[in-house]
């Protein structure tokens, strides 16, 4: 079976939220660093929804956890100095 990559923005799309570059630099601008110890799920900026599905697609394992490891990293990440 192959797997499909999806890129940030069919993400950002799944989760209803604008899925323009900008939109999504914004987003993780406002939204992280995230604390070491939260998981991207338990973000408290989530709706009950959004956070369901990230927490659904990393369970199964399905297409989407490259790219829901890769917002993850993204909004751990602490700004360089």
């Amino acid at each position: 079976m192959e797997s499909t990559v999806h890129p940030f923005s069919e993400l950002f799309a799944q989760l209803g939220l604008p899925n323009d570059e900008a939109s999504i630099r914004d987003f993780i601008a406002a939204h992280g660093p995230l604390p070491d110890d939260m998981r991207l799920e338990e973000a408290p900026f989530w709706t009950e929804s959004q956070a369901q599905l990230l927490r659904e697609e990393r369970i199964e394992d399905a297409d989407w956890i490259v790219v829901i490891d890769q917002l993850n990293v993204a909004l751990h990440a602490r700004p360089s100095t």
